[in-house]
């Protein structure tokens, strides 16, 4: 499945969650899908966003790693069931948004935390989310000085001939 679906998908099973132990679950997902997309790129992307990816890769997992890990039934993880990244900069841009409601929906419930554990547990993950975003717009930053500088080179004169 393309990338962009897949973030759609997660935003709005996040969006739709209610619950904290469901909202938990919906962020380790996007935490999941931001590793797998950070992979992605960081393969078979543009050069230019080749180590930012490998930090996204990095920061997603640790996103992913202070949360506990959810029971999924198979076929339920959408990480596994990313096939196509599409254009980069499209999926940067609605991967930014999601990172970007993670971190809000881990305020919440930090907010309202039943226990110091969980706290603590999701104080790291909105961290982790918050460095996962700024990854993205570093990406979405470069592309943009990509475009630009493609822009701005002349064009080859045709040899008369």
């Amino acid at each position: 499945m393309d990338a962009v679906r897949l973030i759609v998908t997660s935003r709005r099973a996040l969006m739709g969650s209610g619950e904290v132990p469901r909202i938990l679950t919906e962020v380790w997902q996007a935490q999941a899908l931001a590793q797998a997309i950070g992979s992605r790129l960081a393969v078979h992307g543009p050069p230019e966003l080749r180590g930012e990816a490998l930090g996204l890769t990095e920061l997603a997992g640790r996103g992913c790693g202070v949360l506990d890990t959810p029971e999924l039934a198979p076929g339920e993880l959408r990480a596994a069931q990313l096939t196509d990244l599409g254009d980069a900069r499209q999926t940067l841009l609605r991967l930014g948004g999601l990172l970007g409601e993670v971190g809000i929906a881990l305020v919440g419930i930090t907010c309202a935390a039943p226990d110091e554990g969980t706290y603590w547990q999701c104080m790291e993950a909105i961290d982790a989310a918050d460095e996962s975003r700024d990854r993205v717009v570093e990406m979405l930053s470069k592309l943009a000085d990509r475009e630009q500088a493609s822009a701005q080179r002349p064009l080859p004169e045709r040899e008369a001939g």
